[in-house]
């Protein structure tokens, strides 16, 4: 069986740096650090207490009060950015058949503020079990695919994908491999997190993962720097349509880009720690170019997963080194995280639409925050510290690894009829 061509035909963000796709595409290409004193709890007592926070949101803008108090953060989020999708791929769902356009959505750890409201509201209480009725449907996972279909009238596949770091990434993956196996004409995919509270910070500062840099919070956020101390914890989503080619072509659809790859491997070593050597890292990439049928000097720029980590940092760009050879002195490197920070499972979908727009535009995005090298990386590599590049870049790849070691990757390219 041939397999179908698939598209991005539609874009939508929600970011501490932008909450629309023009807005974080300049803060991107400007530098902007989203990372500022977290304003949603008393950090007082906690370790870090700063976050890359979402920016002039509010969720009434997207639906009315009532309906928003039904809604976890993380849910209103991806509704918010995907509405902006569906607005800027032109979709109108009444022409379409929507029993072959499905939604297939990632995150994390999901409703976790619903999580910790509820039983905070429980212990204050006098042991009655007083539970809000919305309590399950808030907090998990899944309602996000949901509401997106109930609110578009779409019947396709609907699931959500779970696998940590890397959930949005598998969702990508999975939405791509139904419609090219002629499974569904179209898919809203992507994800989204709100882990900016008292469990999320704290639960994270108990593993000694985040940045305690508070006496500078906007250049926290270091991937590759000799003094990176963790990763800066962020919030938001990223949605993006992808379409099979000729329903795309038929209703006449902007296209962005074609994504042509997905690489999927486990690190088989450690819960948190990534493999010292790269190895799951090298395999994922490894696994999305043979998937794309496109060899290491068919790549411009990665989109790496560094996310200011002082192992996490070694391991991928060692995986790079190792797998592109002579190659990766050729690529652009960068990790947008310096700037959004860690979107945890809404962090492949934001990063990948930073490499679609860098395929799209020809202009890699930076890394910033780099101030001292640090010996242990390979000074050929071309990191993009501190400022935009404009380059030819006929493709992207860009990578996401969770806890548990999970990775996934996706390669996108530029659309060539």
């Amino acid at each position: 069986m041939e397999l179908k061509r698939v598209v991005v035909t539609g874009l939508g963000a929600l970011t501490p740096i932008g909450n629309t796709i023009p807005e974080f595409w300049d803060g991107l290409l400007n530098g902007v650090s989203g990372a500022a004193p977290i304003t949603s709890f008393d950090t007082e007592k906690f370790k870090t207490k700063f976050a890359c926070e979402l920016k002039n949101f509010n969720p009434e803008d997207f639906m009315d009060k009532k309906e928003a108090r039904k809604l976890d953060p993380f849910v209103q989020y991806a509704i918010a950015s995907t509405e902006e999708a569906v607005r800027d791929g032109q979709f109108d769902f009444s022409t379409l058949d929507t029993n072959r356009i499905g939604v297939i959505w990632g995150s994390g750890i999901g409703g976790i503020k619903t999580f910790l409201d509820e039983m905070r509201n429980f212990f204050a209480g006098d042991g009655t079990p007083r539970i809000n009725p919305f309590f399950i449907p808030k907090m998990i996972i899944d309602i996000v695919s949901g509401h997106i279909s109930i609110k578009y009238g779409l019947r396709g596949p609907n699931f959500a994908t779970v696998s940590a770091c890397a959930s949005s990434t598998n969702a990508m993956i999975d939405a791509f491999n139904y419609i090219r196996l002629d499974m569904a004409d179209v898919f809203i995919t992507g994800g989204s997190e709100a882990i900016i509270n008292e469990a999320g910070i704290g639960g994270f500062n108990a593993m000694h993962a985040l940045s305690t840099r508070n006496d500078d919070p906007q250049t926290a956020s270091r991937p590759f720097d000799k003094d990176r101390d963790g990763f800066v914890a962020g919030e938001g989503a990223g949605t993006i349509i992808l379409e099979e080619l000729e329903h795309a072509k038929k209703r006449g659809a902007k296209i962005y880009a074609e994504i042509v790859g997905g690489g999927m491997s486990a690190d088989a070593n450690h819960i948190t720690a990534p493999h010292p050597q790269g190895l799951g890292a090298r395999m994922v990439m490894t696994n999305a170019l043979r998937d794309a049928k496109l060899k290491t000097s068919d790549i411009d720029y990665i989109n790496v997963h560094g996310t200011s980590t002082p192992l996490g940092d070694i391991s991928e760009t060692s995986a790079i080194v190792d797998l592109f050879g002579e190659d990766a002195y050729q690529l652009n490197i960068s990790s947008t995280k310096s700037m959004t920070g860690h979107l945890l499972g809404a962090a492949g979908a934001v990063e990948a639409i930073a490499a679609i727009l860098a395929v799209k535009n020809d202009i890699v995005p930076p890394t910033i925050n780099h101030f001292t090298d640090d010996p242990a990386f390979d000074a050929k590599l071309n990191f993009t510290f501190n400022k935009a590049e404009k380059r030819e870049v006929r493709a992207a790849l860009s990578n996401t690894f969770g806890f548990g070691g999970h990775n996934a990757s996706v390669i996108f390219k530029k659309y060539v009829d």
